[in-house]
């Protein structure tokens, strides 16, 4: 993934909403709650000012989908998505870290994240 990619261009008009995109879509498996999922990623306020990426942890994330590990933004924007794709999702502040912010992102933060989806291990 890109760091030096203008995540911001994605959000031209701040959404009330998350708002999900699809830059390519993927071959693999469908990610579905309960699936185990493991994904590289940047995110990125509206300046573009890159908070975190997965590349500086070591390589892909994973995690529970469904289960409340992550923001809600990531709950409901990685469902559907297919193994192999990337998506950004722009994600409001009240399905982000909300009024009370976290770490280096401050409250009410409209976060922007660019996603691809690596693997896919289906819930049995």
């Amino acid at each position: 993934m890109n760091s030096e990619e203008n995540l911001a261009a994605y959000a031209d008009v701040l959404p009330t909403e998350l708002t999900v995109t699809d830059l390519s879509v993927g071959e693999g498996a469908e990610a579905a709650s309960g699936d185990l999922i493991s994904v590289n990623y940047i995110g990125a306020f509206p300046d573009n000012t890159i908070f975190d990426a997965s590349a500086s942890h070591g390589g892909p994330f994973t995690f529970r989908l469904g289960v409340d590990s992550v923001i809600q933004g990531w709950q409901k924007g990685l469902v559907g998505m297919k193994e192999g794709g990337t998506r950004i999702l722009i994600i409001p502040p009240h399905e982000g870290y909300g009024p009370d912010g976290y770490g280096s992102i401050p409250p009410n933060a409209t976060l922007i994240f660019k996603v691809e989806l690596v693997k896919v291990e289906k819930a049995q």
